[in-house]
């Protein structure tokens, strides 16, 4: 069975470019996001890496903790960030886990349980190891995706997923694209009479999407 929504993330210690991290501990108080990928050195992920390099003040402001993985060791993995902070412009700060022996991919059902990497093993060997987990400070997962290795991730989006699941954890829906400080969707579960002792005004646009001020 994968790992689906809701579900905790599997406590296992994974050695990375800053030293050995049980994934519980890693996370903490804090909102988390993990990305993988298939292979060092590789184009597309170099790309994304920057990204993520980039975005540091953004982590920041919404208490997330960014967590790399990829299937080559610490020693490629602190090489392959110089190029990636070459590219971004941008110190690389965060970890990347080693995950030479695909123990992570596994335990969050990035391969099939019974995937190995041959010698000379290409990014083909390991395609599907291109994921992007949200996790919330109750360590439980709150969003997943994947990737094929050729369409570059869209980070904008990312950080959109993450606020929107940031807002969501006050008691509130967000609608299609939103952004914030839009309006946010009052669940089906809650009364309007509820909803408007809790969030103020409610509009309702249809008597089961009714719509209030994003909460602070």
């Amino acid at each position: 069975m994968g790992l689906r929504i809701n579900d905790t993330i599997p406590n296992i210690t994974v050695a990375t470019d800053k030293g050995d991290v049980s994934l519980h501990d890693f996370v903490g108080d804090s909102w988390a996001i993990i990305f993988s990928h298939p292979k060092d050195f590789t184009p597309v992920c170099t790309t994304e890496f920057g990204a993520v390099a980039q975005l540091a003040d953004e982590w920041a402001k919404r208490n997330t903790k960014v967590l790399g993985v990829s299937v080559d060791g610490v020693e490629e993995h602190v090489k392959w960030k110089r190029d990636i902070e070459q590219v971004a412009n941008a110190k690389a700060e965060f970890a990347i886990v080693a995950d030479i022996d695909l123990t992570m991919a596994k335990a969050f059902d990035m391969l099939p349980a019974e995937a190995y990497l041959p010698d000379g093993r290409t990014p083909a060997d390991s395609a599907t190891v291109r994921s992007v987990f949200i996790v919330g400070p109750d360590k439980q997962l709150k969003l997943s995706m994947t990737y094929p290795m050729t369409v570059g991730r869209n980070f904008a989006e990312i950080l959109r997923a993450l606020d929107g699941l940031q807002m969501s954890a006050k008691g509130v829906a967000t609608p299609a694209n939103w952004q914030q400080g839009q309006d946010v969707i009052v669940p089906p579960a809650v009364s309007t009479e509820d909803a408007k002792a809790k969030f103020g005004d409610v509009t309702e646009v249809l008597p089961y999407l009714r719509t209030v001020k994003a909460p602070a």
